[in-house]
């Protein structure tokens, strides 16, 4: 406990604002990569489907910025605290844990799903909003991590 405590609440709630936004925002840079990727070849063959390719790359990118928010609204509730016990920065790293463990491993399958779509919107391009539709499947599970850590952190009292 002695090693715990010597790392203070204040730590372990930075720690867990920073994983919010680091591992949901490392997920999205991987999921954004893995569409990109198939989309670039897509474009290299018919320039004027970029812009769907676009929106198929961009859609794993939202975990990142769920992971941003609850990074900010950790933040704000742990700047205005003062002293911060280990049992309130424990708290903090619980709440933040939905959208950081969620986020990363959402944005990566869900960039899977999306590079995906972009076969889809390559063999049958008038068929391309039903690789959109899957990718919204996985963002609501994001949307649910988010909504997990969202309730967890205003449910903390300092």
């Amino acid at each position: 406990m002695n090693f715990i405590e010597s790392f203070g609440g204040m730590a372990l709630a930075l720690l867990g604002a920073a994983l919010a936004a680091a591992l949901a925002c490392v997920g999205s840079a991987k999921g954004t990569g893995i569409a990109g990727e198939a989309g670039a070849g897509l474009v290299s063959e018919d320039p004027s489907k970029s812009g769907k390719v676009m929106i198929l790359q961009v859609i794993p990118g939202t975990q990142g910025l769920y992971g941003f928010v609850i990074f900010f609204l950790a933040y704000l509730k742990i700047s205005g605290a003062g002293a911060i016990s280990v049992a309130q920065g424990l708290q903090i790293v619980s709440a933040c844990l939905p959208i950081a463990i969620g986020g990363l491993l959402s944005a990566i399958a869900q960039g899977k799903v999306a590079a995906a779509s972009v076969n889809i919107l390559a063999k049958k391009p008038d068929d391309w909003s039903k690789g959109m539709i899957m990718c919204i499947v996985v963002e609501f599970y994001a949307i649910l991590c988010l909504l997990a850590s969202f309730l967890m952190l205003n449910a903390i009292n300092f």
